[in-house]
């Protein structure tokens, strides 16, 4: 075989070199000397290039395999959490009355209720002792979560104060506020202790003396008399964290065939949206609620429900919104 390719060279090779002389053979074996060494640099740094890409490649598997380990992590997290807050809203959910449960009282009645998250910082209550009729809509510190936490204590509370005796609003919130900083305001002192509270609004009806009685902190009670619209506000007191000397107020106020009462937290008139973007605004649900009065319960709750949606647009939810609207 050796002989055979050495035979083939000399016939290939040898006529070549046989009409070089001494410089040309020399500038051939130089030339050929180059193309061997180009050829080798290219060869080398394709197979550099292509080592380089093939590590690139193991470390963006290894990085993608690492983020989809963390995605597999957060997941199963994020489904841990959802599944607990679905859980607490059950909870919530069997603690504050049902929509039925509201229309035992008051059978022309509404109620939208549209939390920000799962769980909500709003919550009403609402129960009859000694044909008095007692409605409460409270909007506590922040929302989700600690909103929810405190929302049930404030359930609790209030249902254990009016159980205990048969109190004026006023008295309600006199004992709810003492209640509140009993159990926040420790031995550690004012500035220490836990800064929740909640704003809200007790409505006290009584169908036989047809009387209406209201305290609020910082909510409103709105009702609509004679085609206007009339408004009680609240005090500017702080649910547990009152100030020494602070009174609430409670207002009366006789109960007139066809009237219609509203109740409410600030979720609604604080969202953003609209073509400047801004808030709602009071005066804007206050002449909402005037629009709509004649309308039936189910309708009412509608309009509420697709207005707030449309005011919206793109903006997402701000804070728990709540409603209530009732014909005593």
């Amino acid at each position: 075989m050796r002989i055979l390719l050495m035979a083939v060279d000399q016939v290939i090779i040898l006529p070549i070199i046989s009409d070089l002389d001494g410089s040309g053979v020399f500038r051939y074996i130089f030339l050929s000397a180059v193309s061997v060494a180009f050829g080798y640099v290219v060869v080398w740094g394709q197979t550099r290039s292509l080592y380089r890409a093939h590590r690139l490649l193991k470390e963006k598997d290894a990085a993608l395999s690492e983020v989809a380990r963390h995605r597999e992590e957060l997941e199963y997290f994020n489904k841990n959490i959802t599944d607990s807050l679905l859980y607490a809203k059950k909870i919530q959910e069997a603690l504050i009355p049902s929509e039925e449960f509201f229309r035992r009282h008051f059978s022309d009645s509404f109620i939208f209720f549209q939390p920000r998250d799962i769980v909500s910082g709003d919550f009403y209550y609402v129960c009859e002792k000694n044909n008095r009729t007692y409605v409460v809509v409270a909007d506590c510190t922040g929302h989700g979560v600690p909103g929810a936490l405190m929302s049930m204590i404030g359930l609790r509370m209030i249902d254990a104060i009016i159980e205990k005796d048969n109190p004026s609003p006023v008295v309600v919130l006199d004992n709810l506020n003492a209640e509140i900083e009993a159990a926040f305001h420790r031995e550690d002192g004012f500035s220490q202790s836990i800064k929740d509270g909640m704003d809200i609004a007790i409505c006290m009806i009584d169908k036989h003396a047809r009387q209406v009685e209201f305290a609020g902190s910082f909510l409103p009670l709105y009702f609509v008399r004679d085609g206007k619209l009339n408004e009680i506000r609240g005090d500017k007191i702080i649910i547990g964290r009152r100030i020494d000397g602070q009174s609430f107020t409670n207002h009366n106020t006789s109960l007139e065939e066809g009237d219609i009462f509203y109740m409410l937290s600030d979720g609604y008139s604080d969202q953003f949206g609209g073509l400047d973007n801004k808030k709602f605004m009071n005066r804007r649900l206050r002449y909402l609620l005037l629009t709509i009065h004649r309308y039936s319960h189910s309708d009412q709750r509608d309009i509420l429900s697709e207005n707030i949606s449309a005011w919206m647009g793109t903006n997402r939810q701000i804070d728990d919104m709540l409603v209530i609207g009732f014909r005593p």
